[in-house]
């Protein structure tokens, strides 16, 4: 099952995550259990609905073990608003409410765009059809006069015969190369708004002077092909309704958004009570208001809080979860701890998801007629290595296997195009060749892998 829906039970859940990640039993169970809490929630009577809050979700476990990624999929699977924000980039000063409030514009933002694309599915029809009579009148503008003769030259039957023909033409792709010159209106933005970054404000300055600003005509040559884009976007745009978009976006945010908070654990105070512990605090006490329930004016109108669920995650080496402020603790009460990855882990990570790392080498280099075969024993030395590199460096999870990958197979990427078509099997010794030197050098590990 790949199919964007609400619906899903949390067996389900846990079944399409397990296709593209490996392990973390325990919290996919709690984003499932989460996901289907909020299907739950649309199905109680009015009353009740407003009284169920998200139980949001605190993740504990060190980085590239699938923290993200199993909140991404997430919003990918149940077609949710989704944004990922650092915690750390709350930390400035004077900043607070401000920047915290800004991760709901930009969940908005994100929703607008699912929206979006949503109700350009149901217009591209009709804009596809509005595109083919535009081109149409480019390519065979009609006389101002005809004339009164029917087979005339110019006549009103023989124009009619012309157009039908390159109508078919123009369906049957033979016109793509044909050149039109299309006129589009522009409205040039005053430069402040682009200083101050009039899009992420909470009033949509930049609509208010899109209406008094004065239009510029612009005129291009382009191919038909080219011109159809152009077209295409213009009549999609005509077609939605700005409005409903909006209103649909905000309501698509407010019950059913995403918000993964990263890196929680950075914003801990320590004993100092000056310089960045304070901010620290601070960072804390504004995200609280917004976890809790809030109301927050956006360029699309007043946006509640109460029911986005928050996902956040942190390491949490130099600091306990008990260390954040109590109020904030509250507001997280589903906790659960992912795990390191070992070389097990690695050898499930590198064959078994969807879209495991070797299957996309493989994909990538068959567009250049090169096949790719990795053997069990290469697949268990690759594992093997970033296990080994993870322990004796920085462990970064999984995201090891991509630096790893990437520099056992530099050469063969590099000359592939010019190898014309062939195989090339990737045994435990190809890979000993190209990594075993970098991975016992510790120094080259760390600054390489």
């Amino acid at each position: 099952m790949s199919e964007t829906k609400t619906e899903w039970t949390p067996r389900q859940i846990v079944e399409e995550l397990d296709r593209y990640i490996v392990g973390q039993n325990d919290a996919k169970r709690a984003v499932a259990i989460a996901i289907r809490n909020r299907w739950r929630r649309q199905q109680l009577g009015e009353d009740m609905r407003g009284e169920v809050a998200p139980k949001n979700i605190l993740m504990i476990g060190p980085t590239g073990v699938g923290k993200t990624e199993i909140a991404r999929r997430l919003a990918r699977m149940t077609g949710a608003p989704f944004i990922k924000v650092e915690a750390t980039k709350y930390t400035e000063v004077g900043y607070y409410g401000r920047d915290v409030e800004s991760m709901i514009r930009e969940l908005v933002e994100n929703a607008i765009g699912l929206v979006r694309d949503r109700e350009r599915a149901g217009v591209e029809e009709e804009a596809k059809r509005r595109v083919t009579e535009r081109l149409l009148s480019m390519l065979a503008p009609a006389p101002t006069t005809f004339d009164t003769t029917p087979d005339g030259p110019n006549s009103q039957e023989r124009y009619e015969r012309t157009r039908e023909k390159i109508r078919a033409m123009l369906l049957a792709g033979e016109m793509e190369s044909r050149t039109v010159e299309i006129t589009s209106e522009q409205r040039v933005m005053p430069m402040m708004l682009s200083a101050t970054g009039a899009e992420q404000m909470d009033i949509d300055l930049q609509g208010m002077f899109e209406k008094i600003m004065p239009r510029n005509t612009v005129r291009r040559e382009l191919t038909v092909a080219d011109a159809r884009k152009v077209i295409f976007e213009e009549e999609c745009d005509a077609l939605i309704n700005k409005e409903k978009v909006n209103a649909m976006a905000v309501d698509l945010a407010e019950n059913v958004g995403i918000i993964f908070i990263d890196e929680i654990d950075k914003v801990v105070a320590g004993d100092s009570t000056r310089g960045a512990d304070v901010s620290r605090q601070g960072v804390q006490r504004d995200l609280l208001p917004i976890v809790e329930g809030t109301t927050v004016q956006t360029r699309y109108g007043y946006v509640k809080t109460d029911h986005i669920l928050f996902v956040a995650a942190g390491a949490f080496h130099r600091a306990n979860p008990s260390e954040l402020m109590p109020e904030l603790q509250g507001r997280f009460p589903i906790r659960v701890e992912l795990t390191d990855l070992n070389k097990a882990d690695f050898i499930r990570i590198l064959t078994e998801p969807k879209s495991a790392l070797t299957k996309q080498y493989v994909a990538l280099l068959e567009t250049e007629g090169v096949a790719i075969h990795f053997t069990d024993d290469a697949v268990d030395a690759l594992a093997n290595y970033a296990f080994q590199v993870n322990q004796s460096t920085q462990n970064i999870g999984a995201r090891r296997l991509y630096t790893i990958m990437e520099r056992l197979l530099e050469e063969l990427s590099f000359e592939a195009p010019d190898m014309g078509r062939g195989r090339v099997e990737i045994n435990a010794a190809y890979v000993k060749e190209r990594l075993d030197k970098l991975t016992k050098d510790e120094d080259l590990s760390r600054f390489i892998l």
